[in-house]
């Protein structure tokens, strides 16, 4: 049981701790060794700076060996003088801007007791660092005795050790306990620490957190899963030489990492489908959805997810026609048109000429048609399946063009572009007198009773986290019980738009609840599929993005631990699911060109 609840605390517990840890965690270790010695640890207002002292024709020079002595980088030039000249330009007596408390460390690398002497006397002449009550000096390395601390001042404290005892006098002067941890454990920093490890330094903590201290460890490896090992620990500081590294992880914690409190049942197929070819079509893109993206889903809600029900699962390759990373206009017009084009082109070949779309395409055959998005209608992927555009950020001619389109149903947000426009023209009029019904009230949904409509609502596509509700899930209900009571065959396109939005902001959590929404979205659409086994369903995302990647988390409790390599797009193939009848067509790897090719190869053969 014990191991039990060890376990749970290193693999659960890091969301809570790691709110709590701010730049005051960190210690710069070896600051003089930094790119910029004292200031760049002292901007980002870390809780240690660290500097290796030798005493030298009594001068106290900061050096990590030696050898390494320069006769300009004193202690007083490198960190006494920038220290007193900071605190001359706060108000009161702050260590900091932001209030934060300051730990000057000092490792003598000489004799203990000459070194700490001269070091004492040099304070004295810096009355404004001595006697801040934000500031503490703490001594390290070689340390005189602890039976001879009271003969130093009080302003001078040490840095304790694991194997020292001390009397209630010399543990009030000692600011933290420090221990080598290459002398607890052979952990590298990578992977986890073994049981018997994790036990044996959580009881260390434990000893020096009882005695009411702070806990250091040095010889830790330099890297985020050390950190976040560390920080599961509680470890109160967490050594550093990359200072601005591992502040910015610290800060960007609320938004990588996620805890999951609404799961939802997967949906799990029922049929198989052998040598068939679809009446209908629906494609569920998510947009910015890739493999990651989709795990991240997969853990947050306990290891269920629809999407990875789907029996059929393939890869397409994002490139655009000018640019090795795709963006939405060029990835959805491969999909919509089978055409490849640049980067901003709406359903234009590269010289800018109209390339027919698949709805465009399909209505000439009867089919009726559906293009919903959980974002602005007039964005590119939703754009692209309508649209023929040579710049994707032209949204009142891309809404325009909607009116020479056939499709039969329109759902989004997007209701400026149709109805409050630049030119004066209100579209929602030319498209009732068209024989389509409009609202720009999401609400107005269950009432339409005509066949075609267009129903665009700026607030009903808000991020699911601010109300979106079931969006997606009704608008996808609604298309296909109209298109059902007809004989038609149909095609649908559904964009879950915000995965892509939260990859933007580096946003964990916006990534996973986005990506939890479209997978009810999915399972509907599979739960349609076996009531309705003409139909194929196909689901795919037009790029990655935000370069996500999986540091930790927990298929048990439902969290994830993010971190991201961009803000923007990146070039690796998505995965392509497909249910239904003509299914296996898109297993392998292909150009993202080959969906509305396999799409069409089935329809034609019908």
């Amino acid at each position: 049981m014990k191991k039990i609840i060890t376990l749970f605390c290193l693999q659960f517990c890091l969301f809570a701790q790691a709110q709590e840890y701010s730049s005051s965690n960190i210690h710069s270790h070896n600051d003089y060794e930094s790119k910029l010695p004292f200031y760049g640890a002292y901007s980002n207002e870390t809780g240690v700076i660290e500097a290796d002292v030798f005493l030298v024709n009594n001068e106290l020079f900061v050096a990590h060996t030696s050898k390494e002595i320069a006769s300009h980088n004193t202690l007083k030039s490198m960190y006494l003088e920038p220290l007193s000249n900071k605190l001359k330009t706060l108000e009161g007596r702050k260590a900091y801007p932001s209030n934060k408390s300051l730990i000057l460390m000092i490792d003598i690398k000489s004799d203990a007791d000459s070194t700490l002497k001269a070091i004492t006397q040099q304070l004295k002449t810096f009355p404004d660092i001595i006697s801040n009550k934000n500031i503490k000096v703490v001594i390290s390395g070689n340390r005189p005795l602890p039976s001879l601390w009271a003969a130093y001042p009080d302003f001078i404290y040490f840095d304790g050790r694991l194997n020292e005892n001390y009397t209630s006098d010399q543990l009030a002067r000692v600011e933290m306990i420090s221990e080598d941890l290459h002398e607890i454990t052979v952990w590298n920093g990578k992977g986890v620490l073994t049981q018997p490890d994790a036990e044996k330094i959580q009881a260390i903590i434990k000893k020096v957190h009882d005695q009411k201290k702070k806990v250091r460890f040095w010889a830790t490896q330099d890297n985020v899963n050390t950190y976040m090992t560390l920080m599961n620990l509680k470890v109160d500081f967490i050594g550093t030489d990359k200072v601005a590294e591992l502040t910015q992880f610290i800060n960007s914690i609320k938004t990588t990492f996620y805890q999951n409190t609404e799961f939802h049942q997967a949906y799990v197929p029922k049929n198989v489908f052998k040598n068939k070819r679809p009446k209908n079509v629906i494609l569920l893109i998510g947009d910015g959805m890739g493999l990651t993206q989709i795990y991240s889903g997969y853990t947050a809600n306990k290891g269920q997810l629809s999407l990875f029900n789907i029996p059929t699962q393939g890869f397409s390759i994002t490139k655009a026609s000018d640019s090795y990373i795709t963006d939405s206009a060029a990835g959805a017009t491969a999909m919509a048109t089978g055409h490849k084009t640049n980067n901003r082109f709406i359903s234009v070949d590269e010289q800018g000429k109209p390339l027919q779309t698949i709805a465009e395409q399909l209505a000439k055959r009867n089919y009726k048609t559906a293009i919903i998005s959980a974002g602005n209608i007039t964005d590119a992927t939703p754009a692209a399946f309508y649209a023929h555009q040579p710049k994707r950020s032209l949204s009142e001619p891309i809404a325009n063009d909607f009116l020479s389109n056939s499709s039969d149903i329109l759902i989004g947000g997007g209701q400026k572009e149709f109805i409050s426009r630049k030119d004066g023209k209100d579209l929602s009029k030319t498209l009732i007198e068209k024989g389509y019904t409009f609202s720009d009230k999401f609400s107005s949904l269950d009432t339409i009773k005509n066949s075609k409509f267009v129903v665009l609502e700026d607030a009903a596509v808000v991020s699911i986290k601010n109300g979106r509700g079931d969006f997606l899930t009704k608008s996808l209900a609604k298309a296909t019980n109209t298109f059902s009571k007809t004989k038609n065959p149909f095609f649908i396109m559904a964009e879950g738009a915000q995965i892509d939005y939260g990859g933007h902001q580096n946003n964990v959590e916006y990534v996973v609840r986005e990506m939890l929404d479209f997978d009810k979205l999915v399972g509907q659409a599979m739960e349609f599929v076996d009531k309705n086994p003409e139909t194929l369903l196909i689901v795919t995302a037009d790029h990655e993005t935000g370069g996500l990647s999986l540091i930790d988390g927990s298929i048990e409790k439902g969290y994830v631990h993010g971190s991201f390599s961009t803000n923007d797009h990146t070039a690796i193939p998505v995965p392509v699911f497909a249910y239904g009848p003509g299914s296996e067509k898109f297993m392998g790897v292909y150009q993202n060109t080959a969906i509305y090719d396999k799409i069409m190869e089935l329809i034609e053969k019908k």
